[in-house]
């Protein structure tokens, strides 16, 4: 369970960040995309979560869903009203219809996902007009750092794939 931390001062959206990219290396160390996510409430976290859908065998685990899931637990309701999300990866289409049903308030994200991104990247699930909770979005929140840390992983990810379809190669050549 996640503990709340109660501060004093009014932390701006970098501050909050910096914590989702501290949750993100988490993930990455675990061998997983670093993608971290924190649920703030009155200045205060109420949940967060890293990626896992590799380690837990688990479409869902998304960095976001565990956030979303443990405020649910922590706040004892499925509507996360009044909140702002932290995500160092805008959101997946799954992500984002998760974010509409729990009802946050607003989603801050850093780096911006062309291929998969919902929250105006590709589709913009969060601020259509047919749906029927709208949430505020502030994305680009140290995205060149988000960014980075993402760019360098899948770099490691293909030299590690490359390396291994090397050693295959060599292994197959041998009598």
């Amino acid at each position: 369970m996640t503990e709340i931390y109660t501060v004093t001062e009014n932390y701006n959206d970098e501050y909050w960040m910096r914590r989702a990219i501290k949750l993100a290396m988490q993930a990455q160390e675990k061998g997983e995309i670093p993608v971290g996510a924190v649920l703030v409430a009155d200045n205060e976290i109420i949940a967060e979560g890293f990626n896992h859908p590799i380690t837990d065998h688990d479409p869902t685990a998304h960095a976001e869903i565990i956030a979303l899931r443990r405020g649910g637990m922590q706040l004892q309701n499925y509507r996360l009203l009044n909140t702002t999300l932290y995500v160092t990866l805008e959101p997946c289409i799954m992500c984002a219809g998760a974010m509409v049903h729990s009802r946050i308030q607003r989603l801050v994200y850093g780096a911006s996902d062309m291929k998969t991104g919902a929250a105006g990247s590709l589709i913009d699930i969060l601020r259509h007009p047919g749906m029927n909770h709208q949430i505020d979005i502030t994305g680009g929140v140290l995205a060149q750092e988000c960014s980075s840390m993402l760019s360098a992983f899948f770099k490691q990810r293909r030299e590690q794939h490359k390396a291994l379809k090397k050693l295959k190669a060599q292994q197959q050549e041998m009598p």
